[in-house]
């Protein structure tokens, strides 16, 4: 997953077989910037014999001035997510965590039947 995250300079993140990269790109500049970002990565991938799942390929982007440019990997569209998970963590577009804690307390609920709490 690719996630455009609002940092001041572009970053790369690696962690088992997640891939994040991230950047400002609020402007046209930025986010020709960040386009060319992708194409190193797309670059990297083919040159170390390497592909990425582009259907789990999505961006994330934050801020209510954010252009919502339209981001290819290699010839495929990347696809614009609302929110995804980071570490476990729901994230969303505005940074609001009432997804997040929904989810926890279904995750609570679901031992009980109806979503009642034994009496204690």
């Amino acid at each position: 997953m690719i996630w455009m995250m609002g940092k001041s300079v572009p970053f790369l993140s690696k962690f088992a077989d997640d891939t994040k990269l991230g950047g400002v790109a609020d402007t046209p500049e930025g986010c020709a910037a960040f386009q060319r970002d992708l194409e190193r990565l797309e670059s990297w991938a083919d040159r170390n014999i390497r592909q990425f799942s582009k259907g789990k390929c999505k961006v994330l982007q934050l801020g209510r001035n954010n252009p919502r440019h339209q981001y290819m990997l290699g010839a495929d569209q990347l696809e614009s997510s609302l929110a995804g998970k980071d570490l476990g963590v729901l994230v969303d577009t505005k940074l609001n965590m009432s997804q997040q804690w929904a989810l926890v307390a279904r995750r609570l609920m679901i031992p009980w039947a109806g979503g009642v709490l034994p009496a204690g």
